[in-house]
């Protein structure tokens, strides 16, 4: 498989171009310092591996669909779910069970709802696949590392500071445990992706001076809420409403530069082998304004720097009508790279032959494999330090000031609620009016 880069998860924690090993960015680690080491977290050709899925959405459904592809492998079987929504478990279970009918047994006693249902699911497996909201990735992660099990879980790994540094922690348990962890940031299985960036690093465009990067395009789905409570027939809680409209709300998905952009972000950090030092940006929304459009921006444009001085100018906008670009770009002494068109234009140009397997697949594919040959497989470091990345960009574009990696990942705002429940507090909430508040530039505190 293709690694984030040419750099150890160990190499990645102690490089001085990013963190030295500051007590706030391990902190969470006493949450697992009684974890015990498992040398033997893998299977054998023949063992059936257990899948627990937790996070039963349209994504949830799609990685479970892809763990279950690689039975040819061996054996392989999806034994539990978990999510807090019945009606989108009871739909991705009949989905599953048509597609992969000998494969899928959860019969009603491993069908677990709630905000603690994915505790009760990591119980049943060997491997675990975590596809909920991004805001709730951290616990679970951690749950999932004590228990000892593999982990698939999709990227951003979190949606605050606070969640990064106890994914960091449980990464080092992981490891420590001989743990397999996979993140969804599938270009990194990409034969196109990995053939064009090996040539980058073997100098073909020369010393990379700067780079660009995109996650242009269209607005997502919405969830209105006057049409959920038409569904549903009565008045949901703001906690209900939030969770079923969950994109729209920084704590629960990062905001898009997060949940989308991390992907243009984490190929330019795979290009530098290694994360910026420092952020500036601007953002805000301006085409829609509607109460369901939550507290999140439309547009980000942001300046990342690097510890040796080069530029990323990055862009992310959810604006139908406008110019569409979702890609990354790279600018050398010698050339310039077109990353997610696989091409070099240098002395002599180039241009990949082949894309390879889906991605999506592929991650799956190397995921079960190193599981299966007990090979050391982490990718929970690169992940947490690319989703870091999405989210230092998000807090140099709220507040309005240029923030420093350091500082960033220090911050104290913890976005997740002490309490979830359906009647719990929300960390924002409408004014009298409907409508959310938005980050203020040169208001905002992030730190």
């Amino acid at each position: 498989m293709n690694e984030p880069s040419d750099l150890s998860p160990s190499d990645v924690l102690s490089r001085r171009h990013f963190l030295k090993k500051s007590s706030a960015a391990m902190a969470g680690g006493a949450l697992l310092g009684t974890l015990t080491a498992e040398r033997f977290a893998h299977a054998a050709s023949t063992d059936e591996l257990k899948i627990a899925l937790v996070g039963c959405g349209g994504r949830g459904g799609g990685a479970a669909s892809q763990a279950l592809n690689t039975s040819n492998l061996g054996p392989i079987k999806l034994v539990a779910m978990a999510d807090v929504h019945e009606d989108r478990m009871q739909t991705t279970l009949g989905n599953l069970s048509k597609q992969h009918a000998a494969r899928v047994d959860v019969p009603k006693e491993r069908q677990f709802l709630g905000f603690d249902a994915f505790e009760k699911a990591i119980e049943h497996a060997d491997v675990v696949i975590l596809t909920t909201p991004p805001g709730f990735r951290p616990m679970m992660f951690e749950a999932a590392v004590k228990a000892g099990k593999n982990v698939f879980m999709e990227k951003p790994v979190a949606s605050d500071a606070a969640g990064v540094r106890r994914v960091l922690a449980a990464a080092e348990e992981a490891k420590k445990k001989n743990l397999k962890v996979g993140v969804g940031l599938q270009r990194h299985h990409n034969a196109g992706y990995i053939e064009t960036i090996k040539r980058v690093h073997d100098g073909q465009i020369g010393d990379v001076t700067s780079m660009r990067a995109f996650w242009n395009g269209s607005r997502p789905w919405q969830k209105k809420r006057s049409d959920l409570e038409k569904q549903y027939g009565r008045k949901l809680t703001e906690m209900e409403y939030q969770l079923r409209n969950w994109y729209y709300f920084t704590w629960i998905c990062g905001d898009h530069i997060a949940e989308q952009h991390i992907h243009n972000l984490d190929v330019i950090n795979w290009v530098k082998k290694g994360y910026p030092v420092k952020a500036r940006g601007m953002g805000g929304r301006e085409i829609t304004n509607s109460p369901d459009d939550g507290e999140i921006y439309d547009h980000f444009a942001c300046q990342f720097e690097y510890e040796d001085g080069s530029i990323l100018f990055s862009e992310c906008r959810q604006q139908p009508g406008a110019w569409n670009n979702v890609n990354e770009y790279a600018v050398g002494t010698k050339g310039r790279a077109d990353l997610g068109g696989h091409k070099i234009f240098a002395a002599e140009n180039w241009r990949a032959k082949s894309e390879g397997k889906d991605d999506y697949q592929q991650e799956h594919d190397d995921l079960f494999a190193a599981i299966r040959d007990n090979k050391e497989y982490n990718e929970a470091f690169n992940g947490a330090h690319s989703t870091m990345t999405a989210i230092l960009g998000r807090m140099a574009a709220y507040s309005g000031k240029e923030i420093e990696m350091q500082a960033a990942l220090n911050s104290k705002i913890e976005l997740l609620p002490k309490e979830l429940g359906w009647d719990k507090p929300t960390p924002v909430n409408p004014g009298a009016d409907g409508y959310y508040q938005r980050a203020v530039p040169g208001k905002t505190a992030v730190l």
